[in-house]
């Protein structure tokens, strides 16, 4: 048995709980500060609202502290959203964390100060001094894998011995794990398939939408040249694998269908989603106006396109 923390009690970092219960190891989740999840987790029956299920008996759940930072753990898991990146990177900087940390999150971050942008792996190693990083990506819709659906991910790290020894922690007759060293490629891919996401659900036939998928794996093989990652990966969990999921049930897809009937985007957002996180926006604003400045927009017209949609708030145009 081995001793797991996840740190984040959202729909994935709670789903997350299953798979590591069922392969026998004690888990721990903590939640730094939604107050929702942490009711969640404290109930009787630890009813988890986002999955809509009771969560298992067995978990544990333990107030976020530095106290907790410092036990011993077996793998450390990072399972909070983009913007809590910073915080749980500051609190693990003064630790030397010797345990394998592997992250959930998905997403990049552009930094300011060194015009680049950053995966989250790359934003906790050179930010906070956090090593022995790994990173899991793919297809995986939080409510399939709360019940124990079918689900195959990707793990990543340049040490393909420390990825496969956590897939040993992990995996279960309904959560298989695939391995690879391109860190680099399979962050991209998990990140920008959210955009394309919206692009693909923009078509408003199965026709166009089909068109809109080829040209977007096509984009999608440009940027993961353009930062450096591996061709092959587009063909895997992490890119295709990711996209069709995303495109074929997420928020992103279904803000696209607004986009494609004629909406902007704040007045989608308004009208129809109003409490629902669009992740492709979020990445949009991080990493737009870099995209905008530095790519050549004659080989990503789709992501141009829409990215000029969402930050003037006009109307997308895609032929």
């Amino acid at each position: 048995m081995k001793n797991i923390l996840i740190i984040g009690g959202g729909a994935m970092g709670s789903a997350f709980t299953i798979p590591c219960l069922e392969n026998n190891n004690k888990v721990t989740i903590t939640e730094p500060y939604s107050k929702i999840f942490i009711k969640n987790h404290l109930s009787k029956n630890k009813f988890h609202s986002a999955l809509k299920i009771n969560l298992p008996k067995k978990l544990i759940f333990r107030k976020f502290s530095n106290d907790l930072l410092k036990e011993n753990f077996d793998l450390i898991v990072i399972a909070l959203s983009l913007s809590g990146i910073d915080f749980i990177g500051e609190q693990l900087k003064n630790f030397k964390i010797k345990s394998p940390i592997l992250v959930l999150t998905k997403g990049l971050k552009y930094e300011k100060k060194n015009k680049k942008i950053w995966t989250i792996s790359e934003q906790l190693n050179k930010n906070y001094n956090v090593s022995n990083i790994s990173v899991l990506k793919g297809p995986c819709l939080a409510k399939e894998l709360a019940r124990k659906k079918k689900t195959s991910v990707v793990i990543a790290n340049k040490n393909i011995k420390i990825a496969k020894s956590i897939g040993k922690l992990i995996s279960t007759r309904f959560y298989l794990t695939e391995f690879s060293k391109d860190v680099i490629g399979v962050e991209v891919c998990s990140a920008i398939k959210n955009i394309y996401s919206m692009i693909i659900g923009a078509g408003q036939s199965l026709n166009s939408s089909s068109n809109l998928f080829q040209k977007s794996v096509l984009e999608m093989k440009y940027l993961i040249k353009y930062f450096k990652g591996k061709d092959e990966t587009i063909s895997g969990l992490a890119g295709v694998g990711d996209l069709y999921v995303s495109a074929a049930g997420g928020r992103n897809s279904k803000m696209g269908s607004y986009l494609g009937k004629g909406f902007t985007f704040k007045s989608a957002k308004e009208r129809f989603m109003p409490k629902e996180t669009v992740e492709g926006e979020q990445l949009a604003r991080e990493i737009g106006p870099f995209i905008l400045k530095k790519i050549d927009k004659k080989k990503i017209p789709l992501m141009v396109n829409l990215l000029s949609a969402i930050l003037n708030n006009k109307n997308l145009k895609i032929n």
